[in-house]
This record gives structure tokens, C-alpha cells and sequence, in this order.
């Protein structure tokens, strides 16, 4: 299986910024894809960013010019820096893997658990 730990969620003000960790450990081997979505309440859960194996980046156009992902290849850890935080942005963010197991063909999504980001007013 795979295994994501988040960090990096908190409390901050508008105009501030956040910057968000998520490691993967487990039995796989290979990482397609790594990202991050969020959900807030009685809302859909949509795509903030991800960034692929070769290094291609796409972002939700909410988020564009104010959020930044990256991908450490060795530390198998993707990062979501986030500036110029609105309200808007609060939500649960939960990081997402597109992993293949050892010995397995198939490419499945993987989740995180989570990290609250709340931006005060």
C-alpha cells in the first residue's frame, strides 16, 4: 500500500501564506503523479494542483499566480506553497498519488488523511 502524511495546514490571514508537505512511504514502485485536492464544506472536492513524473504541472484556475506545487524525487514528498491565501482557499487539503504497487500492474489513486488550512478574514 501507500501511505501520505500531510503537514503544513493552519490557521493564517488573508493575504498570508502556507506552505504544505506530504511524504510517501510503501510497498510501490512507482509514484505517476502526485497532487493535491481540497474540499470545503457541502462542497465537491476539486483539484488544487499536481505535478507528474517528468515535472508538468497543472492548477486549478482559482489557485493559478498564487499557489506553487513541487516534487522531490529522492524525498518521494511533493510541496504546495501557498501565497496571497483568500478565505475562499479554506478547506480540508488532501494530498493524492497515482501509484503502482511492487509486483502489481495496475495504477491506482492514493489519499492522504489530510490538513485543515482556515484563512481568517
Amino acid at each position: 500500500q501507500v501511505q501520505l502524511m500531510e503537514s503544513g495546514g493552519g490557521l493564517v490571514q488573508a493575504g498570508g501564506s502556507l506552505r504544505l508537505s506530504c511524504a510517501a512511504s510503501g510497498s510501490f514502485s512507482s509514484i505517476n503523479a502526485m497532487g493535491w485536492y481540497r474540499q470545503a464544506p457541502g462542497k465537491q472536492r476539486e483539484l488544487v494542483a499536481d505535478v507528474s513524473s517528468d515535472g508538468s504541472t497543472n492548477y486549478a484556475v482559482s489557485v493559478k499566480g498564487r499557489f506553487a506545487i513541487d516534487r522531490d524525487h529522492a524525498k518521494i514528498t511533493v510541496y504546495l506553497q501557498m501565497n496571497s491565501l483568500k478565505p475562499e482557499d479554506t478547506a480540508v487539503y488532501l494530498c493524492n498519488a497515482l501509484a503502482r504497487l511492487r509486483g502489481g500492474l495496475a495504477v491506482n489513486r492514493y489519499w492522504g488523511q489530510g490538513t485543515q488550512v482556515t484563512v481568517s478574514s
